[in-house]
C-alpha cells in the first residue's frame, strides 16, 4: 500500500527558549559559596546503588539538593550542574523525588543516580532537562517523570540538540505529554532505557550522527515507538538493536505515519536489529524513503497492517531471517512508481496475514505473506496462511526483474500471485514448493483481479517476461 511520508517532528533550532541559565543563581539557598567536596574516585553505578550518593561522585546533598522535598529545585541543581560539570566529576543524587523543571544540561554534565530510587518530577518549562550544542551529556539511573503536564509545542521531556556525545542510560521516561525523548543532531549511545505512557513518540531523532539506540523497553506511545528521521534524505547510519517495543497507537490518524513501532525516514544505512515488536496499530518497522536499509533478525507479532516495510525513494533494502505472526501483510517492498528499487528478501517466516481494520483500503491486496515490486529477490522465505496471496509479485506494469526461488507457500487463498499487465519486466519463479493453494498456485494479475487460470499447470508462455520452473505443487 502507498502511504504518505511522515510529517515531521519538531523543527530545527539551536536556541534552546524558556531554560534556566546560570544567571540569577546566586541566590540558591546554600549552594553558592560552598566549596566543592573532594571527589572520590567514582566506580561503575550499578556497583554502587546500595551505597552513599558519594560513591557515584559529588553528593548532590552536598550541594544543597533535598530528596523530597516539596519546594521547586530547579535553581540548586542548576547551580550544581554547572559547578560540577566543569570538574568531569558526576553528580551523584541521594534516592528521593526532586521537583525541578527547564534544567539545562552544560558541557560535561554527568548525572547518575541508583536506577529506579531518583526521581525528577517535571514542574514546567520548556522541557524537564534538556542540552544543546555541548561535547558531552551523560544520564545514567534517573527517572524523568513528566506526569502527563503538558509540554510546549516541538519540545520534549528530555531534548537534545547537536550533543557530540550523548549517553543516557538505565533511566526511565513515563508521562510525557508529548514526545518523551528527541535528539537532533546528536551522537553517543540510548541503552537500557524504559519509555513508557507517552502521548505522542517516545524516541524521534533528527539528523542523527551514528546514534546507537539499543535495549530499551518502549512501551504505551501515543503515535510511534521509535523514529529515526532526517530533514533531507541522507547518511544516518544509527544502529536500532535489541529494544522491545509494544503497545504502539496511532492517536494522530492518518495511513501509515503513525502508529508504528520503528520508523525511519529518509535516513540512510540504518540497521534494525534483533527488535521484540508487538500489538501496533499499524507496522513493525516502516523504512519510508530509505536507502541501504537492513531489517534482520526482528520478531514481530500482532500489528495492525503491513509488518515489515521498504517504500517510496529508497534504494537498497534487506529484509532477513524475521519472524512475522498476525498481520495484514507481512513484507512489503513497494513504489517503484515513486523509485524504490533494489532488495533483498531471504529467509523470513511470515505467518497468519488476514484483513483487518486499519487502513482496509479495496483498492489494495491484504491477507498477503510477501509483496515486491522492481530488482529483487525474495528466497528462502516460508509464507503460511496468507488469506489472499501468499507472494504477490508486481503491481500492474510496475514489475521488474524480480526472482522468487525457494521458497515455501503453504495454506494461502492464491500461492503465487503476479502481475501479467503490459509493462511488466522480466521475472523469474523457480523452485517454490506451494501447497494448499484455495484458488490456484501461480495465477496472474490485473492488480488485484485474477486474470488467468493457474499457470503452474500451463499458459505462462503467452507471457513473455515470466519464466516458471521447477515449482512443486500439491
Amino acid at each position: 500500500m502507498q502511504q504518505h511520508p511522515p510529517t515531521t517532528g519538531p523543527t530545527r533550532r539551536a536556541v534552546l527558549g524558556g531554560l534556566v541559565g546560570t544567571a540569577g543563581l546566586a541566590g540558591a539557598a546554600g549552594a553558592a559559596a560552598a566549596p566543592l567536596p573532594a571527589v572520590a574516585q567514582p566506580r561503575p553505578p550499578r556497583a554502587a546503588a546500595n551505597g552513599p550518593a558519594s560513591a557515584f561522585g559529588i553528593d548532590a546533598a552536598t550541594l544543597g539538593l533535598r530528596p523530597g522535598s516539596p519546594d521547586d529545585q530547579t535553581l540548586v541543581l542548576q547551580r550544581a550542574l554547572d559547578r560540577t560539570a566543569a570538574t568531569g566529576a558526576p553528580l551523584a543524587f541521594p534516592p528521593g523525588v526532586y521537583k525541578v523543571g527547564g534544567v539545562r544540561l552544560p558541557d560535561g554534565a554527568r548525572l547518575v543516580g541508583a536506577p529506579g530510587a531518583v526521581r525528577f518530577q517535571f514542574l514546567g518549562g520548556a522541557s524537564l532537562l534538556s542540552a544543546a550544542n555541548v561535547g558531552r551529556v551523560s544520564l545514567d539511573g534517573l527517572v524523568l517523570d513528566g506526569g502527563g503536564r503538558p509540554l510546549p509545542p516541538e519540545r520534549a521531556l528530555l531534548h537534545c540538540e547537536q550533543v557530540d556525545a550523548l549517553a543516557v542510560t538505565n533511566c526511565t521516561l513515563v508521562g510525557a505529554d508529548g514526545t518523551a525523548l528527541y535528539l537532533y543532531r546528536c551522537a553517543g549511545t540510548i541503552a537500557d532505557n524504559r519509555v513508557t505512557d507517552t502521548t505522542d513518540v517516545a524516541i524521534q531523532t533528527r539528523d542523527s550522527r551514528g546514534l546507537v539506540i539499543a535495549r530499551n523497553v518502549v512501551a504505551r506511545a501515543g503515535n510511534n515507538g521509535i523514529q529515526v528521521l532526517r530533514f533531507e534524505a541522507g547518511e544516518d547510519g544509527t544502529l536500532i538493536v535489541d529494544n522491545r517495543v509494544t503497545d504502539i497507537r496511532n492517536r494522530a490518524g492518518g495511513q501509515g505515519q503513525f502508529g508504528n513501532a520503528i520508523n525511519v525516514y529518509r535516513a540512510n544505512g540504518v540497521i534494525v536489529r534483533g527488535n521484540r515488536i508487538a500489538d501496533c496499530a499499524f507496522s513493525g518497522v516502516r523504512g519510508n524513503s530509505a536507502s541501504n536499509l537492513q531489517i534482520v533478525g526482528n520478531t514481530v507479532t500482532n500489528v495492525g497492517e503491513t509488518a515489515l516495510y521498504s517504500e517510496f525513494q529508497f534504494e537498497a533494502a534487506v529484509v532477513a531471517n524475521n519472524i512475522v505472526d498476525g498481520a495484514q501483510m507481512g513484507v512489503s517492498i513497494a513504489n517503484f512508481a515513486s523509485g524504490g528499487r533494489i532488495a533483498v528478501v531471504q529467509g523470513n517466516i511470515l505467518r497468519n496475514l488476514a484483513p483487518g481494520t486499519v487502513n482496509p483500503d479495496p483498492e489494495f491486496l491484504l491477507g498477503v505473506g510477501m509483496y515486491v515490486e522492481a530488482d529483487t529477490t525474495a528466497s528462502g522465505n516460508v509464507v503460511e496462511r496468507a488469506s489472499a496471496v501468499g507472494i504477490a509479485v508486481g503491481w500492474g506494469s510496475y514489475l521488474r526483474d524480480v526472482s522468487v526461488t525457494g521458497n515455501v507457500v503453504r495454506d494461502c487463498g492464491i500461492g503465487v500471485g503476479v502481475t501479467v499487465v503490459p509493462g511488466a519486466r522480466s521475472t523469474v519463479l523457480a523452485a517454490n514448493v506451494i501447497s494448499g493453494s484455495r484458488s490456484g498456485a501461480i495465477v496472474g494479475l490485473d492488480h488485484k483481479v485474477p486474470v488467468t487460470g493457474d499457470l503452474a499447470t500451463g499458459g505462462a508462455e503467452r507471457y513473455p517476461h515470466l519464466s516458471l520452473s521447477g515449482n512443486k505443487v500439491s
